[in-house]
């Protein structure tokens, strides 16, 4: 390319360079000698000549700036993660994708829209050497509300510790995704929905986990919970005077999933949230047991302990309240756990133009929330990467295993798509 006149060594400051290139400025070394280029060409090689870069000499003024005598190598002596410092300059990602596409035989090159601007870039590249024809074909990026899609800046983000890393739940990887609750048939599916349109919209976080919850929830196991902050005491007037279990379906609608032990007897344990709406006479149910009738509340703000009169004759499908619940029955292991649920990354849908983007960044206090719980003794057997749903409560993934009383469950909530996320 030098000795034909297509590119040329430049030493002008990389701040003079870009101004140069937004005025549509010549370069004092555009039209050095040929022999002048080679030399210091060879200088950059050597590593001796750390100052030059080199340009392609397409145009000055077009209009189209990346046509502008883009920079094509650059000097750079760190060493290389495989070859160490044999080499003492680089080409271009510009510069160098469309040698490569061609070489290993590309036929379409797909590419974000982001990247149209240099398509005549691409192809004065292909032209200019004489390669084979490689088809650029356009489409747009995936873009999500309040989320950075930008490597630059999530790296920013891990590095100083804003997130726990690239697998953070909050992150928009495949990696923060998939510990999220995310499943890989399901993120297939999302991508493949979104086709090659090209063009560019800002996507609800609402249609992803709706794909998921679609393929997650015909088999994903049910688990009772309830949070132990102000935790209610249920006393049953007329329950059974010895606890007793059954076998009941993990998922009433598919019975491939297998069965789970409930635990019954005279003392159950509920969540503050549902008792607070009770009213005494009112008959509600008692989900996976029946209907039972309040007959006493006590306290109030918060409300302390209750009483229930079993009415097992009643009708479930009348009853506006359907409550999930615990057995208290002494011996019982409960399995203590903790119940986060997560954020948005960014504090705004999308950044406008003079927007600078570490000001929308969500607080850390307001990037997620934890709830302690109990729950049903067969979330013993749960292991990492499990995804179950206590009802009543959604969707979660199991991030830590229960490991005894130093270890709780760790359950990551996964967003149903209903949210707003």
């Amino acid at each position: 390319m030098i000795k034909a006149g297509y590119a040329y060594a430049d030493d002008t400051i990389q701040e003079e360079m870009r101004d140069q290139r937004y005025k549509g400025i010549a370069s004092k070394r555009r039209d050095q000698s040929i022999e002048e280029n080679l030399a210091a060409f060879e200088e950059m090689k050597k590593g001796t000549a750390l100052g030059y870069c080199l340009r392609a000499k397409i145009s000055v003024d077009n209009p189209n700036k990346a046509m502008r005598d883009p920079v094509i190598y650059r000097c750079n002596l760190e060493p290389h993660g495989r070859t160490g410092t044999k080499w003492k300059m680089y080409p271009t990602y510009d510069f160098s994708m469309p040698l490569v596409d061609s070489h290993e035989g590309v036929t379409h090159a797909l590419r974000t829209t982001e990247y149209a601007d240099r398509n005549p870039q691409y192809q004065w590249f292909i032209d200019v050497l004489k390669l084979r024809q490689v088809y650029v074909w356009d489409f747009s990026r995936l873009n999500l509300i309040r989320t950075f899609l930008s490597k630059r800046k999530l790296t920013k983000l891990v590095d100083n510790g804003t997130v726990w890393g690239w697998d953070d739940p909050r992150m928009p990887t495949v990696r923060g995704v998939y510990r999220r609750g995310m499943t890989i048939p399901a993120l297939r599916e999302y991508i493949l929905k979104q086709g090659p349109s090209r063009s560019v919209t800002l996507q609800d976080w609402k249609s992803f986990w709706a794909t998921n919850k679609k393929l997650i929830d015909p088999i994903a196991p049910r688990y009772t919970a309830v949070e132990t902050k102000d935790a209610v005491i249920g006393i049953i007037i007329n329950g059974p005077a010895d606890a007793y279990t059954e076998e009941k379906p993990k998922h009433v609608k598919n019975l491939a999933v297998g069965t789970k032990q409930v635990t019954y007897c005279n003392q159950i344990i509920l969540d503050q949230e549902d008792v607070k709406l009770f009213e005494k006479d009112e008959e509600i149910t008692l989900m996976n047991w029946g209907n039972a009738i309040v007959r006493k509340i006590a306290g109030s703000s918060p409300i302390t302990s209750i009483e229930l009169e079993l009415h097992l004759a009643g009708n479930v499908k009348k009853t506006n309240k359907k409550i999930t619940w615990l057995s208290a029955v002494e011996g019982q292991t409960l399995v203590p756990g903790e119940l986060k649920n997560f954020g948005y990354l960014m504090t705004k849908d999308k950044l406008e133009g003079d927007d600078y983007w570490e000001d929308f960044v969500t607080k850390e206090e307001d990037f997620y929330s934890v709830s302690e719980a109990v729950v049903d003794e067969n979330a013993k057997e749960l292991k990492t990467g499990d995804i179950i749903q206590l009802e009543r409560k959604g969707y979660y993934r199991v991030d830590e295993e229960y490991a005894g009383a130093s270890q709780p469950l760790v359950l990551f909530n996964v967003p149903r798509g209903k949210e707003n996320q």
